[in-house]
């Protein structure tokens, strides 16, 4: 039996999340039909990460068995071929039995994108968040770099009742503006249900000056969800990098 990992792109515009569901399509729906159909077998992946409506993913892995014997070079050409021209399957490779591409990974980069301006970028309306305010860059790096770190986020996760454990590392919070566009990346070893998108949202909060600097210690204790900031909208996200070595 051949363990096979492949990493894949996709814009995440047309599919409800990854995760496959009864009544939407998702990528993982889409991306199953293409290989059952390249392998003549129908087949099960395993992602590397959940991902909402509407996120995209510039780096995705996923794993699978089978028993069929295709090069890997013909299957990455050959599935290209089936899937629709908003998921790319870049890579694929055959990796030990045990490993599993959600379980192995060690860590996740995301990039969030944000398009500053009154007017809105037709280029990028399903790619990025239109914000129409100006953007305190300084204060916005003064904040992100309070969340480097190990830290409890329990407060900056959606729903995390039934998580026992909302411990998190942060090793890296880069926010950089290029022209009207900024770029937000963020590094971990893991991350909670929304929890980029309620950090980018909190940033935001503090550029418009709904929540302070010296508040973000007394929410980060606090571990409630009602005090972080809002939810940002979930085009702007982007599943940048995994890492399964090292992070």
């Amino acid at each position: 039996m051949r363990n096979l990992k492949v990493t894949m792109a996709f814009r995440g515009t047309n599919y409800h999340g990854y995760q496959r569901q009864n009544n939407a399509i998702t990528v993982q729906e889409v991306v199953e039909g293409a290989v059952s159909k390249i392998l003549n077998s129908l087949v099960t992946i395993h992602g590397c990460s959940r991902t909402d409506t509407g996120v995209h993913a510039e780096m995705f892995c996923f794993t699978f068995q089978t028993e069929n014997q295709i090069p890997l070079r013909n299957f990455v050409r050959g599935i290209n071929g089936y899937l629709p021209d908003d998921i790319s399957v870049l890579s694929c490779e055959e990796v030990p039995e045990d490993f599993h591409a959600r379980f192995s990974c060690k860590g996740k980069t995301y990039l969030y994108r944000i398009h500053c301006s009154e007017s809105k970028n037709p280029f990028a309306t399903d790619l990025a968040l239109h914000y129409r305010r100006p953007i305190n860059i300084e204060l916005m790096k003064e904040a992100a770099a309070f969340f480097v770190g190990t830290h409890d986020f329990g407060s900056f996760c959606a729903d995390c009742s039934k998580k026992k454990d909302t411990v998190r590392t942060i090793y890296q919070f880069q926010i950089e503006m290029q022209g009207n566009d900024v770029r937000i990346l963020v590094k971990g070893d893991g991350f909670l249900y929304n929890m980029v998108r309620i950090l980018v949202g909190t940033l935001l909060d503090i550029n418009e000056g709904r929540i302070k600097v010296s508040e973000l210690e007394e929410i980060m204790a606090a571990r409630d969800r009602r005090l972080a900031g809002r939810t940002a909208l979930p085009h702007g996200l982007y599943l940048h990098e995994v890492y399964y070595d090292s992070i």
